[in-house]
């Protein structure tokens, strides 16, 4: 679900006057919660924005230059994370993925307050409340969605992580333009809802699986957002690159995996994603009348075979 700088129903405007911020006081801790929530205007399936920009201020008020680093990383999870660990983290399939967020405070304490001071948090909150209802019409779903915003000006971090079913995070950079916000979180969408219906404690995925995993999240916010291009398709089916992965697709094998999607210096720069989005297409090419409803939770096999992806090849 790892995606580079390149990661990221026509909505009416009228609906952003709708928006209701609100102040929580966690009584734990005493810890002021920035919190928007909303409801879709028709189907009323519920949204939440956790945005932690002044759980990090007063967390950089509290650092003393004296402080070891282990002192520092237990006042950054008392200050930052617990107060919003249950909303944002508790009880999420792929919790792992946020281990570096969860266990390292910021290293750059100039850098993340220039993001909180330089961020217009309603025009990033109704992107945001935007791209939710735009994919919950294409892809509605029962379940709450939470999007945790976390300030940073770390280039070597994901800009957004599904951590599980209904919870978003987003590693928000000033430098984002709002249709990266927008598409990120339409695809990151996809995920929490495929999560929601098929993912089991147990289950295992091999490379292929997660090409079709994130060809799926491609496919889906390019249909939320067609014109929005901040992910890079290669049309080409280029036979050299393929054969360096055709034999890893049944593994299972996390780093493999990685090399693959991000592109590992010998394949592209999002190889994986692009090649991932091509093999869903080549699926939907051959079933035009399907909806996301309808392929959200079709097998890898079936998109696979069906789609005749090694045809591509010969």
């Amino acid at each position: 679900m790892q995606r580079k700088r390149l990661l990221k129903s026509i909505f009416i405007i009228v609906l952003l006057l709708l928006l209701s911020a609100c102040n929580e006081v966690d009584q734990r801790n005493n810890s002021s919660i920035e919190i928007l929530n909303e409801k879709h205007p028709t189907t009323e399936q519920k949204y939440s924005i956790i945005n932690t920009f002044d759980l990090y201020s007063s967390y950089f008020n509290k650092v003393k230059d004296d402080l070891e680093q282990e002192e520092i990383d237990k006042l950054y999870k008392k200050e930052v994370i617990d107060p919003v660990y249950d909303r944002c983290f508790a009880d999420s399939e792929y919790l792992h993925m946020a281990d570096f967020l969860l266990e390292n405070a910021p290293s750059d304490k100039t850098g993340t307050s220039e993001v909180i001071n330089n961020t217009d948090r309603k025009k990033l909150d109704d992107g945001i409340i935007e791209s939710l209802i735009r994919s919950s019409d294409h892809l509605p779903t029962s379940e709450e969605t939470t999007v945790c915003i976390f300030p940073t000006r770390d280039q070597d971090i994901p800009l957004m992580i599904a951590v599980g079913t209904g919870k978003i995070i987003v590693l928000y950079n000033d430098e984002y333009s709002e249709d990266l916000i927008k598409a990120s979180i339409a695809h990151e969408y996809h995920h929490i809802v495929w999560t929601e219906r098929n993912q089991k404690a147990t289950q295992r995925a091999t490379i292929l699986d997660n090409l079709i995993f994130e060809g799926k999240a491609v496919m889906f916010e390019k249909m939320v957002y067609p014109d929005i291009n901040e992910m890079p398709i290669d049309k080409a089916y280029i036979l050299s690159f393929w054969e360096k992965i055709e034999d890893d697709l049944h593994k299972y094998d996390l780093n493999r995996t990685k090399e693959i999607l991000r592109g590992d210096g010998i394949l592209p720069d999002l190889y994986g994603y692009s090649e991932g989005y091509k093999m869903v297409e080549a699926y939907l090419d051959k079933h035009p009348n399907l909806t996301p409803e309808d392929w959200i939770d079709t097998e890898t096999q079936v998109i696979f075979e069906e789609g005749e992806y090694l045809s591509k090849y010969k």
